[in-house]
Formats: C-alpha cells, structure tokens, sequence
C-alpha cells in the first residue's frame, strides 16, 4: 500500500487509535531524521494494524468501514503521525501531544538536509523550501522559484527540481502492513502484542505499558489522570503520569510494583484513582499549611507521595489526629533530606509501605533511622555545598515559613503569594554575587544555601548589590529583631566580606539548630506553629498560585547556558533541570548540584543521563564517572557534543 493511501485511511477514519495507545512523544530531530531517511530511500519499516469492530474497543480519531471494522495502528503511530503532520498541514484526528513537531519543516536546495525553521538562517533564503507547502502545492507552485535560483543555469534548475521532486514521490512510496485479525484476538491480547512490537521504539516505562492495559479495559483512565495532572499544574505543581500511578498503584495493591496492578478490575481502579487524586490534593493542602511547601519549586520528596497516600487510604482519606500528622510530616521531610527514594524506587518504596502496613508512621521512622545509621539529626555541615537545586533549599523555605521569618523593610511575616506590587518572594543572596565574585569565591560558595534568605521583590530591589556589613546595620537598626528571624549572625564583624567563610559556618549552625527543633516539634506532637486545619481540600482551600515565588534564574549563572537552551530547544531536545542536585543511582546520596542536568538523557528517552557541572572536586567526579553520568564541565563542550550529535540523525 503506498503512503498516500494509508493518510487517505487516516482522513476516512478507517485507521486510527486505541485508547491504550499513548499520544504522539517523537521530537523535531526525529521528524528531521525520518524525513532524511525518507528522502534518501531507507528501510523505514512496516506497519501493524488491529483489525476489529468498531464497537468492540475504544479508539481516537476513527470510525467504522462499510463493513463496521475499523483499523487500529499498534506499530507506527509515530511513523504514520509524522507523515500526516507534514503532508498535510495539520495534525491528525487521533493526535495527542505536541503539535510544533509537526511544523516548519525546511528542506535546503543546495545541501540537501531538512532542518526546522530558523529565521537568522531561513528568512527570505530561497534555497530553504517549506516541506509542506511542497505536499500541498506540488512542483508547479516551486517552479517559478527554482527558475530564478537558477538564475539561468538549466543544469543546476533539472538538480533542483529532481530534489523537490523526490520529496513529493514520498507519498508514492509503497509500504507493508502486517494485520492482526479474528475474533481470538481480544483487547488482552492485542495490548500484548502492542507491548512487545513496541519494545525496540520510542522506550516505555513501566507505567506506560500498565497504563496501557488498564485503557483497553477503562479508556477513560488517561485523559481522567491527565487532568488531575492539568488541575494541579495549574495550582503550580508539576506532577507526572507515572508518578500519579506510583500512587494509586500503592493506594490499592500496597506495592510499588507496576505489576500488581494486573490483577485489579476496572471498578477498584476507577474508585481508587478518585481516591489517590483526593489524598494528593488533600496532602499538598497540608503541608502547604503545616509545613509552608506551597508550591512545586519547594516540593521535594515527591517520591515519598505514595507512602503518605496509602496512609491516608488507611484512615478513610485524612489524618486522623493531628499527631499522626506530624509525625509523618516529620518522616517526609527527612526521607527528602536524605534521598531516601532517589535511588532503587520501587525496592525502597515497597520497603516503606510494608513497614507503613505493619507499624503505622512510627515503624516507617523506625526503618528511616536504621538507614540512616540511627540518627536523624540535622548537622551545620549537612548545609556544606547545597546550593538552590539541593534538597536543603526547600528546607529553608520551609523554616522561613513555619517560624514566621521577618522581611527585612516591612517586618511582615513572609509567605507565598503575597498581595501587592513588587510583594512575590525572591531568594536574596545576603553576601552579593557581584561582590564575592570580586573576591574570587566560586560559584558554589557564593549561591549556597547558608548564603540565601527569602525577602519581598521590593526589599530585594531596595538592597541591591549592598554589601552586608552596611545594609545590615541599617535593618537591625530600623527594625530591631528582623535579621535574627533569618538566622543572620549577629556579630559584626562576620558582616565583612573578608570573614565570608566564617559567617557561613556560623549561619549554618542557626540554620541546622532551627531545623532540629522544629523538626523535633514534629515528631514529639504537634506545636503552636500549627498553621492551617489539616482537613482542608480543594474543595473549600485552593492550592497555591505558582506566580508568587521568584528566584534567580539558575540559566543567567554559567556563561553561554542560556544560548545553549536555546540551542537545545531550536533542536527540539529535552528540557534539562536547573541548579539540580545529582545524587548516586544506587544509593540516593547527593554527590553534586550541577548547572544543569538531564536525567533522561538530551532526547529525553531513558538516554544516558547528562551533567553540566562547571565546579566538580575529584570525588564528586569520579562518583559522576562510576554513576555512569556523561559529564561537561563547560557550555562549550555541551554544546558540541550536541551539535555532534544532531549531525548523525
């Protein structure tokens, strides 16, 4: 069958989606690579369709043949989306995902690459021809074109027309499709096969291949877990597929395992993501309240959700006293400190929701402090190295909003989303970059945590570029008593820049101090610095506006990142992680906070993971190198091996 009749498919709704399927996840490069690959005439392979009644199964974007059967793609959505996408303009009725990979593709006249559009490079160049403006009009619409870039030369005009004209025969182009069929094969089975066909393409996670399982029997589970995801994005939460599974899986099996949720019907699947998605609105309510982490920036330990959602499950969906509350608030906080499901996930996470189901909040500590060597105390050098992307950034948001920390104009307690002009919060480097900078500090001395507080846009703006040993004084002066509830060192002579180091040590000492007594607080009951009712949910209490929080942006402190992103994003690759810390795969400890950090590789497929770390020691390198980390200490370098990289599709 040639392409084009397979699209004619497409447009009648004879060949389209089951519901299990997942949305469209190809990127720019690889639209760009199969297009060359296309152009130059490779092996693109088969595709694989389900055919059944229309009415058996769920689908997106097709409806019944003259016979009532329907086409169902399971190998070369991707493949078949991409040729739609370009060939016609539009996206096709059964598309899900991003759309921007399916516009602007270029083809260039002279050097015969594809690449998507680029004004600096494209505007205005007639050797740049719109690849699906060329589908749509046909060689005649180029003609007039390809005669004045000739400029007479009828040679080079035959070359140029043979060009385009290879690209409009794509469509000719026959392909083979292989067809599953007959009545023995039922949605089980076709979503086994879909599993397997699917292997060796774009990876899928283990939530996806149960996810898909659970839409051939419930097609309504994605777009309902989407738009859970889409509520809580809004409220300034960022949140995943996967991860919202992590947590009705736990809800309704009490394991980590994926794999368990085979052996769940539809019903208790569909009751318990209503019930996950209550408790993790009911859980970001309170401990935005009980703890201040308002909003997705502070909110660490997110793998930890599972195990406070099950224990919610246990207690019909709230805490039940306000001790168990802070009791497990106590154990979050330090599972996130420590990195406790940073590492093997699901060996860990079942670990805890056994010791959860066996013992209650205290047995869950109880195996927390045994990991830990039975301590769990907070110590000043704890705080040593931990920058804005660390887990200790959200403990000093966390501490600046449980005790009340004061602005340093207005003397008014700080908290997210602040009324009033110029009143969002900014993280306020105490010693300024600029001024450290001078005296030859490195970038992780001078954005470490010991050296941040939370301050209003306006004081932020008013103190500028200061130096401490003189904007201090005036604080302390006009409003007595600010500067100790940001845990500032009240010796003056720990304000000059030359006892920098010295003032460090001793802000890290209150810091670590104020954190174990509130932290102790939450473990031995519950304090007077209680700040909302537990029981809140959405439905009475709002999350928090994302737009309240600021903070430096991490792209402006590494010379040449914020070029490189928009290098990255022109190239369509993964979004990285900024400021981010980068902890050891088989033991969750820390071991550096990078610039920044692709955890899933530059495409963003289970790649191997990338590291921009301009300021490594020899142990945080070779704990990189052992991690299997591929590591760039420059932009530079990055941007190279980018460029490489884009030059082999």
């Amino acid at each position: 069958m040639q392409i084009s009749q397979v699209l004619d498919k497409v447009d009648a709704g004879d060949i389209a989606l089951p519901e299990f399927q997942r949305g469209y996840v190809w990127t720019r490069d690889q639209v760009r690579g199969f297009f060359q690959s296309l152009y130059r005439g490779y092996p693109i392979g088969g595709f694989l369709t389900w055919s059944t009644k229309a009415e058996s199964v769920q689908t997106r974007g097709g409806g019944s043949g003259r016979d009532g059967s329907i086409h169902l793609l399971l190998d070369g959505q991707q493949r078949v989306t991409t040729l739609y996408g370009i060939t016609r303009g539009r996206a096709p009725g059964f598309f899900e995902g991003n759309a921007s990979a399916l516009t602007g593709l270029h083809f260039n006249l002279q050097t015969e690459v594809f690449e998507f559009y680029a004004p600096a490079k494209m505007k205005d160049n007639p050797l740049w021809v719109d690849v699906t403006a060329l589908f749509r009009s046909g060689l005649a619409g180029q003609l007039l074109a390809v005669n004045q870039l000739a400029n007479g030369d009828a040679d080079l005009q035959v070359v140029y027309i043979e060009r385009l004209n290879r690209i409009t025969q794509i469509k000719d182009r026959s392909v083979h499709i292989d067809e599953v069929t007959g009545e023995d094969k039922t949605i089980d089975v076709v979503v086994e096969i879909f599993n397997r066909v699917n292997s060796g393409g774009t990876k899928l996670s283990k939530g996806d291949l149960a996810l898909a399982a659970i839409c051939a029997a419930w097609p309504a589970a994605r777009p309902t877990m989407n738009q859970a995801l889409q509520k809580w994005s809004t409220a300034g939460f960022g949140f995943k597929l996967d991860w919202l599974l992590r947590n009705v899986n736990a809800v309704i099996t009490g394991e980590a395992q994926f794999s368990k949720l085979a052996d769940v019907d539809v019903q208790a699947f569909r009751s318990g993501l209503a019930e996950t998605i209550d408790s993790v609105s009911y859980l970001l309510n309170s401990l935005g309240g009980r703890l201040g982490l308002d909003h997705g920036a502070v909110l660490s330990g997110r793998g930890a959700f599972p195990v406070m959602s099950r224990l919610l499950h246990r207690y019909g969906g709230a805490f039940p006293d306000a001790m168990t509350r802070d009791r497990l608030f106590y154990w979050y906080v330090h599972s996130f400190l420590w990195g406790r499901h940073t590492g093997a996930t699901e060996t860990v996470l079942n670990q805890d929701l056994q010791a959860l189901d066996d013992g209650g909040v205290d047995q869950l500590i109880s195996v927390l402090r045994r990991s830990r060597g039975g301590h769990l105390g907070i110590g000043s050098d704890d705080f040593v190295g931990s920058s804005m992307g660390s887990r200790f950034y959200p403990l000093l948001y966390m501490l600046t909003r449980v005790y009340g920390a004061q602005d340093f104009v207005s003397g008014v307690p700080l908290r997210d989303g602040m009324l009033g002009r110029l009143s969002s919060l900014q993280v306020h480097h105490i010693f300024p970059k600029a001024l450290l900078y001078k005296h030859d500090y490195g970038r992780g001395e001078v954005n470490a945590v010991a050296n941040f507080c939370l301050l209003t846009q306006d004081t932020n703006l008013k103190i500028g570029a200061r130096e401490p040993a003189e904007y201090l004084e005036e604080i302390e002066a006009r409003m007595p008593g600010a500067l100790a509830t940001q845990w500032i060192p009240m010796d003056r002579d720990l304000w000059k820049v030359s006892n920098y180091p010295d003032f460090m040590a001793a802000r890290r000492v209150l810091l670590a101090r104020a954190a174990n007594e509130f932290l102790q607080g939450l473990h031995d009951g519950p304090s007077p610095v209680a700040l909302e009712d537990v029981r809140a949910s959405l439905a009475t209490t709002s999350l928090a506006d994302p737009s309240g929080t600021a903070k430096a942006d991490p792209a402006d402190e590494v010379p040449g990142l914020r070029v490189l992103l928009a290098e990255l994003h022109e190239a369509d690759l993964a979004v990285p992680e900024l400021d981010s810390e980068v902890s050891d795969v088989h033991t969750g400890a820390a071991i550096t906070v990078a610039a920044a950090f692709w955890p899933q590789g530059l495409r963003a497929e289970g790649g191997v993971p990338v590291v921009l770390a301009p300021d490594t020691t020899e142990e945080e390198q070779a704990a990189l190198e052992a991690g299997d980390y591929r590591i760039f200490h420059s932009t530079e370098a990055l941007r190279a091996y980018v460029r490489n990289l884009c030059a082999e599709q």
